[in-house]
């Protein structure tokens, strides 16, 4: 079967809903002998939890958080950026038979949308967690200030709990462990970027994807382009932002894993700034080094760089 679950546009909604009703149809037909009246699997005793997360700092959560008693599925495939993943009809099976979905609302369309019709009940949103800044339109990129990662990982030790009441200690435990190693992680990021070593606070990227990095850690961000992935940036765009890094002393501009690197690339050219990547962690890479601490402390390594701390 191979119907798409994506959201593209407001306007296509009927055709969105269309889509939708097909995908659930074949799944309930896929999956009925396996599943219970509300659509939930009858899972054995002493199985891993069935969790799925929607992208890769949350399937980074839910593994470390759940330890051997869960198998987490990543619906965002490596080297794509969750707002842009489709879902097949499998993925959408996976989700009615997940015992628990993991997601951050208004990230993927497609997500959003299957969990709507999937798993609503069987749902974790994030987003109260994640402590989200500015309303309707805010940055979603929590995850690039640990502490927030950390209260989500809570948040994902309770409702396991609340699915695994017999393994409520040991959520509790990993959870706790987790957000250890998040404060170090933290602690190593307010001492590697203090204003005292650093020559400059000004954080220019392509896309203003950083906002909750610069906030927890004292920068300015200026993207070229807003908080839109796949906006293209105009002529204007690029002179305003090489005026503001040659006004500033800009010394780095900084690309992304996952997206073009062509802007960033020619306003760092036409400057005469570095030209330096980060990672969103938003997905895996062939390149992504090892876990998400593990590139997050890759992503401090370069920001030291690019910033001029000593």
């Amino acid at each position: 079967m191979g119907v798409i679950l994506s959201r593209r546009r407001p306007g296509d909604w009927r055709a969105r809903r269309c889509v939708v009703v097909v995908m659930l149809l074949g799944a309930v037909a896929l999956s009925a002998c396996a599943q219970s009246s509300d659509g939930a699997t009858s899972r054995r005793p002493g199985t891993p939890l069935d969790v799925v997360a929607a992208f890769y700092p949350l399937q980074f959560v839910a593994e470390r958080v759940g330890g051997a008693f869960v198998r987490v599925t990543n619906l965002t495939p490596a080297g794509a950026e969750p707002h842009d993943v489709e879902l097949g009809a499998k993925d959408l099976v996976r989700m009615r038979r997940a015992d628990v979905v993991v997601y951050l609302a208004d990230v993927s369309p497609a997500v959003d949308d299957a969990v709507g019709v999937a798993a609503k009940s069987r749902s974790l949103d994030v987003t109260d967690a994640a402590r989200l800044v500015g309303g309707e339109n805010a940055d979603r990129h929590f995850w690039l200030d640990p502490l927030r990662l950390a209260d989500v990982a809570d948040a994902v030790a309770s409702r396991l709990s609340e699915v695994e009441p017999s393994s409520t200690a040991t959520f509790r435990a990993n959870a706790a462990a987790l957000r250890s190693d998040l404060e170090r992680l933290d602690a190593q990021y307010v001492a590697g970027l203090a204003d005292a070593t650093c020559d400059s606070r000004e954080l220019v990227t392509a896309h203003e994807a950083f906002g909750y990095l610069a906030l927890r850690y004292g920068f300015e961000q200026r993207g070229v382009t807003g908080l839109a992935p796949d906006a293209e940036a105009t002529a204007s765009d690029l002179a305003a932002t090489a005026d503001f890094v040659t006004a500033q002393g800009v010394r780095a501009v900084y690309g992304e894993t996952l997206a073009s690197p062509a802007v960033s690339r020619v306003l760092a050219s036409s400057t005469g700034a570095k030209w330096l990547v980060l990672d969103t962690l938003e997905g895996r890479t062939a390149g992504s080094p090892g876990d998400y601490l593990s590139a997050m402390r890759a992503n401090l390594q370069t920001l030291r760089t690019g910033q001029g701390c000593t």
